[in-house]
């Protein structure tokens, strides 16, 4: 379980985190153990409102983390001191949130500590991947090589994640207008429309009661709805988020399902490429990929594969008895493994879901076009038929 802290060093400095434990007690503990003086410890998911939109405003994107990383790397290669990087990067950082970071972590290099525990002082910007990464490095003699590939890991990571985003902002675009447009007419059109029809005393067709119901709901409570529409979809997210049931829609939902199979499929191969190019062990790789996959079906596929594998499995024997492994990747992670080229092979797994997520992404933008503009024009002409029609037919009767 992840727990937020508040606490002071032993230099009187106050430092805020987070820190995985069984429970509130042993966080305490451990950051006691630390030379911590602990002023606070909860559950990192028990926050406000207010909190929550504060980390939003403060976050720190992955793309901003890439870019570092590149400089890290680039300082590092000229042989720049580590602690003078850090202090030239909390210097020209735009983010505040991520110029305290870089600031905080100088701090702890000054005073001996290794990058990859300075670095993992700060959870909610560096993933356990790129913690264990940097680690692998410093045990390696390799630091600056080692955030080159975390550079381009992310680079890669955040091309892939920004075209996902941008396939489905366009169907959520025309959703979202489709239901002002509706709205609109309901609540400026119709009710003008609706006096003739009524006032002319003839039968209305049902289609045309149920349109002239709902203006009139939207125009006395319309209001209230609202509020109760934005409350229940923020407790949804808030207690949906990261759960089986999010997970499972992600993987089968029609259209959208390929896609998210792909993109995960994808970072899993790109992540334990990555790890084990630079020297992560297979389980301690596995576990990693486990953390930062971000879709917990794959999340828990990936921890009964760490189990396999700790008890002699192969890797590819751990996932071939999960459904949500296609074939061909069990098949050619178990040539890898004959071959001693696993880390190759999972390049070349990558590469190919990759281009599978692009090709996926180009379909369904192509398919959610017109689909989108026809329901947009039947939804809008049908209502404007319910209460027309009427009006047409009591033109006639005069």
């Amino acid at each position: 379980m992840l727990f937020a802290y508040k606490a002071v060093t032993k230099e009187g400095r106050e430092t805020t985190g987070e820190i995985e434990a069984q429970s509130q007690d042993v966080a305490v503990n451990s950051l006691q153990r630390s030379g911590l003086v602990v002023i606070s410890a909860r559950p990192a998911d028990q926050k406000s409102l207010f909190e929550y939109d504060i980390v939003f405003l403060n976050r720190v994107s992955a793309k901003e983390i890439s870019m570092a990383s590149r400089q890290i790397s680039t300082l590092l290669e000229a042989h720049v001191p580590a602690l003078k990087t850090f202090r030239l990067l909390a210097n020209e950082s735009e983010n505040p949130t991520l110029a305290k970071k870089f600031t905080e972590i100088a701090d702890d290099v000054q005073n001996g500590v290794p990058i990859s525990d300075a670095l993992y002082k700060h959870p909610s910007v560096f993933s356990d991947f790129y913690v264990n990464m940097v680690r692998g490095g410093e045990e390696s003699g390799k630091l600056a090589d080692t955030f080159t590939a975390l550079a381009d890991y992310l680079e890669r990571s955040y091309e892939l994640g920004s075209k996902v985003r941008g396939a489905l902002i366009y169907p959520a675009f025309i959703v979202a207008t489709f239901f002002v447009v509706m709205i609109l007419m309901l609540v400026l059109v119709i009710p003008k429309l609706s006096d003739v029809i009524t006032s002319s005393g003839q039968e209305v067709p049902v289609y045309t009661k149920a349109v002239i119901g709902a203006s009139s709901f939207l125009i006395n409570y319309g209001a209230f709805a609202f509020i109760l529409f934005v409350v229940a979809i923020f407790l949804v997210w808030r207690y949906t988020r990261g759960t089986n049931m999010v997970a499972q829609a992600k993987l089968w939902l029609p259209g959208i399902g390929t896609l998210y199979r792909m993109l995960y499929l994808s970072r899993i191969a790109d992540n334990m490429h990555t790890m084990l190019a630079n020297g992560i062990s297979m389980v301690r790789g596995i576990e990693i990929t486990a953390s930062v996959v971000n879709n917990q079906i794959y999340h828990d596929v990936l921890m009964e594969a760490v189990v396999a594998v700790k008890g002699g499995a192969p890797f590819s024997t751990a996932l071939e008895v999960h459904k949500e492994i296609p074939n061909v990747m069990i098949q050619m992670v178990r040539v890898g493994e004959e071959t001693g080229e696993v880390g190759n092979i999972l390049k070349k797994l990558s590469s190919f879901y990759q281009r599978e997520v692009n090709t996926a992404v180009d379909t369904l933008v192509s398919m959610i076009e017109p689909v989108m503009i026809v329901a947009l024009g039947l939804g809008v002409g049908g209502v404007l038929a319910s209460v027309l029609v009427p009006i047409y037919q009591i033109a006639g009767n005069v």
